[in-house]
């Protein structure tokens, strides 16, 4: 692909960033660089398979009255670094390829911002953690979940030693079919894509855990089967399919779980009018037999603390969100957040209002329990998505007593939970993590649970 335009001269009063892959979830950080962080910000170059959709990322900097950037193909990765010089690389690509760029980025001397999962198999993990060590470059993994304020706060409560010493942890996360199935018509539903749901998925929750907790996962012992979106289910529901896509489905109008690409501005101009360009194909019929992900899993992880985490993940639900608790030496946390989110346009959307409905109770051993007020902002992922900006993009970020900021060792701990529960899938038994990789790495400095009164009221309506 040839340059859309060529490269700009370096503006030293700003930090220089590139984007590689501009898909949906892209936007978010090209959005803050040019209006929010422009001052001190400045994105010099796109980077994609599809050329159709860096002309429209372009379009958007037009919008935002900002220098255009620089559109480069896949292919010359490698050519934008030496031309453009970015500071920072930002990966949002599928998440089979998100080790390769951050090492590439790593080893020309950038230092990178991931999306989550960080990488989808161990050896991918390994080689990233090697060359991150290596080139001494930062490395930030992006868990937009950890800054959400009703998270935080339950962060914040095990801090204050509310229930004492943690010893074990329920956590449930429920997909309705509105969600969990855009999981199963996109490039997640190949696990060579994605590493499957207890990968691209579960990795925000293993990360909850592991950053509420203070601890390193140890060993995972899992189960999980594909039963709901299958051709069977297809049958059940009175169609004759599976078919290939929803656009082309002969049975499309009988079919609840259809996406329209056509009667949405936003996918059709992101996805639909772009298939000439690479032959991504974004409404693939969710029932297919050629899906290798599974959309029911569980998990049994040990932590070094001695606690344990028994854990859950449905796709196909009648709502959406979670349930958690926490069982501590001297009493429980229960924190419930019902998001009941749906596809529209190209990301999720939240229940009226803007915000999730969220539910915390501490229950000591002896005497009444008492309910939480929860913390709450407003933005995408319940608040979350513009604080992490603010800690990934602002020229002096804001204190974090939480230790919300993740590295690359925390992303390893969390991506490996998900690929020793893909092994013990394959293999029926007990995975340690140790014996993915060799040692983990040193756990990043976290805040771990101390008593002290009252809560870090600065994040409350953050």
């Amino acid at each position: 692909m040839t340059d859309l335009h060529a490269p700009s001269p370096p503006a030293l009063s700003r930090r220089r960033y590139a984007i590689v892959g501009v898909g949906s979830r892209h936007r978010l950080y090209q959005d803050a660089i040019e209006t929010t962080y422009s001052e001190h910000a400045e994105l010099v170059a796109l980077v994609d398979t599809n050329a159709g959709r860096i002309a429209l990322a372009q379009r958007e900097s037009v919008r935002h009255a900002a220098p255009s950037p620089v559109g480069y193909a896949a292919a010359d990765f490698s050519r934008m670094l030496t031309e453009c010089r970015p500071n920072t690389v930002i990966v949002t690509t599928p998440d089979a390829t998100h080790h390769d760029y951050a090492i590439r980025a790593m080893e020309a001397g950038c230092d990178v911002i991931i999306e989550k999962p960080m990488a989808t198999d161990a050896e991918q993990c390994r080689r990233l953690l090697d060359v991150r060590r290596r080139t001494g470059r930062r490395c930030r993994v992006t868990f937009n979940y950890r800054y959400s304020p009703p998270r935080s706060q339950v962060k914040d409560l095990l801090l204050q030693g509310a229930i004492g010493d943690v010893l074990s942890v329920d956590f449930h996360w429920l997909l309705n079919t509105h969600h969990g199935a855009d999981y199963f018509r996109r490039w997640h539903s190949s696990k060579r894509n994605s590493g499957g749901l207890f990968v691209h998925k579960a990795t925000h929750h293993f990360d909850l855990v592991n950053w509420w907790l203070g601890a390193q996962p140890v060993a995972v012992q899992a189960s999980g089967k594909r039963e709901f979106y299958t051709p069977a289910t297809a049958r059940r529901l009175g169609l004759s399919g599976p078919h290939e896509r929803c656009g082309t489905c002969p049975e499309a109008a009988r079919c609840d779980f259809r996406l329209d690409l056509q009667a949405d501005a936003a996918l059709r101009e992101l996805y639909l009018e772009q298939e000439r360009h690479d032959g991504y194909v974004r409404d693939r019929c969710v029932f297919r037999a050629d899906i290798d992900i599974e959309d029911t899993m569980n998990a049994l992880v040990t932590y070094d603390t001695g606690a344990t985490l028994s854990y859950s993940l449905n796709a196909f639900n009648a709502w959406e969100g979670y349930t958690v608790a926490f069982n501590g030496t001297s009493g429980r946390i229960e924190h419930t957040l019902v998001e009941s989110t749906y596809v529209g346009g190209v990301e999720t959307a939240p229940l009226p209002g803007g915000q999730a409905r969220a539910l915390t109770r501490v229950i000591p051993l002896r005497g009444a329990a008492r309910e939480i007020e929860p913390w709450t902002a407003p933005g995408s992922h319940g608040g979350g998505d513009r604080l992490m900006l603010e800690d990934l993009l602002a020229d002096t970020p804001p204190a974090d007593p939480l230790g919300r900021a993740a590295d690359e060792r925390a992303g390893a701990c969390s991506i490996l939970v998900g690929i020793a529960a893909n092994r013990s899938l394959a293999t029926g038994a007990r995975v340690a993590l140790a014996d993915l990789i060799g040692p983990l790495p040193a756990a990043e400095s976290r805040p771990r649970p101390v008593r002290r009164e009252g809560a870090v009221a600065q994040f409350a309506g953050r």
